[in-house]
């Protein structure tokens, strides 16, 4: 667990010069654009800022991997379900990426399940539609996938070490899953009027879910100014919605789907696409447990993390006996 210097617990006027002087650091390599790392000195607000982003992104990888999964046992080729199955299984890596760096805050990773599970703790809003037909799995590799991609590049420059680190290669996997995502279209598309059909229905159902996957607005979203004065997030929500947006739009063009947005249109003056706005009393709904599945998705998850009691005590229990036996080598 991360421990902050002796001096913030001196009481008096010298502790609290103490830890004035650490505040300045700590304000200091912020504006340096370094790293905070472990041991570091941070306030309190940074810790717990960071702890909820971290950990509402690595529940987020271990949910999404539940609307895909669904599809390993009916893809319809060989080759399909190995690719479906290695990207789900990165997806249970980056969770534990992500779940290894929040504990270098002193978060426990059995209370941050513990909170998922119970509801007290979110996960992203996308992974709460349903996935009825195998389009959805290219359409959620192109659109979520993507949208990933425009949301965590930016976090491998996070101002908190092990959390930029683990985004690298997040964002390397991501990148692939995106592009498998739209070789699955691009391969549908040149099939049966029925397939481009399925294609076009998969993404009338997506779009409007994908942009809200964001966030709120930026001047309804109560955390960003904080998370960005501290560099722990680079761009609000409403840029990082445009710059998805505008990487999409000509990506839909080549494939051959007409994007769900009446107002959708180049704006020659602002140099970006104008867009429609998405239903943000959906997404509040969805975050606050209202959405298509959410009651199934954190189910489940409860269901695996109770069938899973089992080998967690048994790995605890071998830890155990190593620790015993090497002690008694060393006292030998």
């Amino acid at each position: 667990m991360t421990t902050t210097h002796s001096a913030a617990s001196d009481t008096g006027g010298a502790g609290q010069a103490a830890e004035g002087l650490l505040e300045e650091h700590f304000e200091a390599t912020i504006a340096r654009d370094r790293r905070i790392e472990p041991r570091d000195w941070m306030p309190d607000g940074y810790r717990r800022t960071l702890i909820r982003q971290i950990a509402q992104h690595a529940h987020s990888e271990i949910i999404g991997m539940q609307p895909e999964g669904e599809w390993i046992t009916r893809a319809p080729s060989l080759r399909r379900k190995a690719i479906l199955f290695a990207k789900v299984q990165d997806e249970a890596g980056h969770g534990l990426y992500l779940y290894s760096a929040a504990e270098t805050l002193g978060a426990d990773r059995a209370d941050l399940t513990e909170r998922l599970i119970e509801g007290r703790q979110k996960y992203s809003s996308i992974f709460n539609y349903p996935t009825p037909s195998f389009a959805d799995v290219g359409v959620i590799g192109w659109f979520v996938d993507g949208a990933a991609i425009c949301n965590q590049v930016p976090l491998c420059r996070s101002s908190y070490g092990p959390y930029a680190r683990a985004m690298v290669r997040i964002c390397k996997e991501e990148s692939f899953h995106q592009r498998q995502g739209y070789e699955l279209l691009m391969t549908m598309m040149r099939g049966t009027k029925e397939q481009r059909a399925m294609v076009q229905d998969a993404v009338d159902r997506w779009w409007w879910p994908s942009l809200m996957m964001f966030g709120p607005p930026d001047d309804a979203s109560p955390n960003s100014a904080q998370s960005m004065a501290w560099k722990i997030k680079r761009h609000t929500n409403d840029e990082l919605r445009q710059r998805f947006v505008d990487m999409t739009v000509p990506q839909a063009d080549k494939l051959g789907v007409t994007l769900p947005d009446p107002e959708l249109r180049w704006n020659e003056e602002r140099g970006h696409h104008d867009f429609g706005t998405p239903d943000w009393d959906e997404l509040m709904r969805v975050i606050k447990g209202g959405g298509p599945c959410n009651a199934e998705r954190v189910a489940r998850r409860r269901t695996a993390h109770e069938d899973g009691a089992w080998v967690r005590e048994a790995a605890m229990a071998h830890a155990a006996k190593q620790r015993a036996r090497d002690a008694k080598e060393a006292a030998a």
